[in-house]
């Protein structure tokens, strides 16, 4: 079955890295415009925390905070919030 992972080569975990995504696709996922956003969505954020997880503790003290996301969207799928209507 295809899949997508993402990992961090970082040396004080496993030989295998860090994994910040492991996904089963399909075709499915690229059949729309929104599912293949919220794909590419996931993959982008799953990048981001590799790069900053490769960084390093001392990098990461360093670097600015992300601004925070937009409203009506979450960081991570789990993380949801209420919308004022």
């Amino acid at each position: 079955m295809p899949r997508i992972i993402v990992t961090a080569d970082t040396p004080e975990h496993s030989p295998r890295g860090s994994v910040l995504l492991d996904e089963l696709v399909h075709s499915v996922h690229l059949s729309t415009g929104h599912a293949a956003a919220q794909l590419v969505e996931r993959l982008a954020w799953a990048i981001s925390d590799a790069e900053e997880a490769e960084r390093g503790p001392s990098d990461r003290a360093q670097r600015p905070e992300p601004p925070a996301p937009s409203r009506g969207t979450s960081r991570r799928a789990g993380e949801r919030r209420a919308i004022a209507a």
